[in-house]
């Protein structure tokens, strides 16, 4: 069984961007309390005319982790009132999940 990445993008307004980010600091994720959870980033991409990129990023233990993380109240719990927060991007976030084929960790020196 292989890890698996989730993905949202969002293309945030010009001048939404801090807002954007206090949503996102300020939330109660929830993900800690379920099983197979890994790791999560919230990333800032690239600045164009009409948007920033931001993405959002979590690596589960598997692929069906996920997708019970996706059906539990946890997630229920970490998604209610998002659509509030509507006119800080354009459009709806665009979802990617990856299967990772292969990691290349860094080497700990030895101590």
């Amino acid at each position: 069984m292989s890890q698996f990445i989730a993905m949202n993008r969002f293309m945030v307004q010009p001048g939404s961007e801090k807002d954007f980010e206090d949503v996102w600091m300020n939330r109660e994720t929830h993900l800690h309390t379920v099983p197979g959870f890994v790791e999560f980033h919230l990333l800032r991409g690239p600045v164009r005319d009409d948007h920033v990129l931001y993405a959002s990023h979590t690596i589960w233990r598997s692929k069906e982790d996920f997708e019970a993380w996706t059906k539990s109240e946890a997630f229920r719990a970490a998604h209610r009132g998002a659509g509030g927060n509507k006119p800080l991007y354009l459009g709806h976030p665009q979802f990617e999940g990856f299967e990772v084929i292969q990691t290349v960790g860094h080497a700990k020196a030895a101590e």
